[in-house]
């Protein structure tokens, strides 16, 4: 079969979710520091840990609300990027339900709801190690030119 220029490459030349999340892992620096990790990936999800550690309690002493926000927003960020192509959020809310503590376990599940053009919409649940649903986030994303993992087709 003859070879065209313009010939749309086969689905094995698209990443996979899982190759696409441990590459933007290793340029995820902050998430390394706050110990955030990458637990599962797939087309539009993701799922995130991220142990409170003492040096993240606040005054109240329980977990800072800045970062429950962060590892829900990271969990945000895998997802949206899932597919391999470059997004950005657009915006982002979140309800504190209860608190955290140290030595907790949470866990960010992202799930998108919808996409339309270059915009999407998840919601992300974080909970601690016993089920308990400490924050809820939605966040909007938007698609923006690039790659995470630059294919030949560049798309």
């Amino acid at each position: 079969m003859p070879t065209h220029a313009h010939a749309v490459p086969s689905h094995a030349a698209i990443p996979s979710p899982g190759a696409v999340g441990a590459a933007m892992y290793v340029r995820d620096v902050a998430a390394q520091a706050l110990g955030i990790r990458l637990e599962a990936i797939g087309s539009g999800t993701a799922t995130m840990s991220m142990p409170v550690r003492a040096d993240m309690v606040q005054g109240h002493g329980t977990c800072h609300g800045g970062l429950i926000f962060t590892l829900a927003d990271t969990a945000f960020a895998y997802a949206c990027n899932s597919e391999n192509q470059a997004t950005v959020a657009a915006g982002a809310n979140i309800e504190f339900l209860k608190p955290a503590y140290a030595g907790d376990l949470l866990s960010a599940v992202a799930t998108r709801l919808t996409q339309a053009g270059r915009t999407g919409i998840y919601d992300i649940l974080v909970s601690n190690q016993h089920g308990v649903a400490i924050a809820s986030f939605r966040g909007k994303s938007a698609s923006i030119k690039g790659q995470i993992i630059a294919t030949a087709d560049g798309a």
